[in-house]
């Protein structure tokens, strides 16, 4: 065997400990490599969509106490039971800064006799009724509970007309999408005036000729049976839910229960 044979035999058995090599050490290797790569791919999207729930958790958790009052403000919209009390007490109030007089209210809608004074009641019959159109609308799709009434108020035709607009504005759906509640939802369907004969003493100094009487059909709403305005919610959490929010966590929460649903 010549030293040129010797060099050729050593080179492949060199190549060939290198082959085993690679089969049997660099390959498994690199495969197992490879599957750790994919591996921590997952882990680190896993870890992006948990840290993105927990700033969802967080914003929510700051949030939490301006939802929670905006759902009470809502609350005296569209109250969960009837609340007559509470209603007269804000007629009597809004009446009372009119220089109105707040004759009456009658559970029920009632037709009202006599003639109304002209064109006067007709526009501000349907002045009342286009602007409070959107809101029954929203009301019947909420599916509340409806609740006829008819008031009967006395004053001169301002105090009366400016007084009906803030009766039929008492939940007012802005032009931003919001709502602002000053009072009950009322969807107002008719106003009558008629001439008063019988005023008071010292009342717009006692004219007759200058007050009359102001019949509203309106309807006021409440929210369905078996459904609460916070559903169990109390001004420190979520009823029947327990969080936990931090920032290398994930949030869990028991599921809550029904909260009514108000569609503006």
């Amino acid at each position: 065997m010549t030293g040129r044979d010797r060099i050729v035999i050593m080179a492949v058995a060199a190549l060939g400990v290198l082959a085993a090599v690679w089969f049997l050490g660099v390959s498994p290797k690199r495969q197992q490599a490879a599957e750790l790569g994919k591996q921590v791919s997952s882990e680190q999207a896993q870890l992006a969509t948990a840290r993105s729930q927990v700033s969802s958790a967080q914003t929510a958790q700051a949030q939490y106490s301006t939802d929670y009052a905006s759902i009470i403000r809502l609350g005296k919209a569209v109250p969960a039971s009837a609340e007559v009390p509470s209603l007269v007490y804000q007629l009597a109030q809004a009446s009372g800064r009119r220089n109105v007089e707040f004759s009456s209210i009658t559970a029920g809608a009632s037709g009202s006799s006599g003639g109304s004074s002209g064109a006067s009641a007709a526009s501000s019959s349907s002045s009342s009724s286009s602007a409070s159109s959107a809101a029954g609308a929203s009301a019947a799709s909420a599916g509340f509970s409806q609740m006829p009434f008819t008031f009967v108020f006395s004053g001169n035709f301002n105090s009366l007309y400016h007084l009906f607009q803030q009766l039929n504005h008492f939940t007012l759906h802005t032009a931003s999408g919001g709502l602002e509640v000053s009072g009950r939802l009322l969807t107002i369907q008719s106003v009558q005036l008629q001439p008063n004969t019988s005023v008071s003493s010292g009342k717009e100094g006692g004219h007759a000729s200058e007050q009359l009487t102001g019949t509203i059909t309106a309807t006021a709403y409440v929210l369905p049976a078996g459904q609460g305005l916070t559903g169990g919610a109390t001004p420190s959490g979520p009823g029947g839910a327990t969080q936990t929010v931090s920032g290398s966590g994930s949030p869990s929460s028991a599921n809550p229960p029904a909260v009514a649903q108000v569609t503006p």
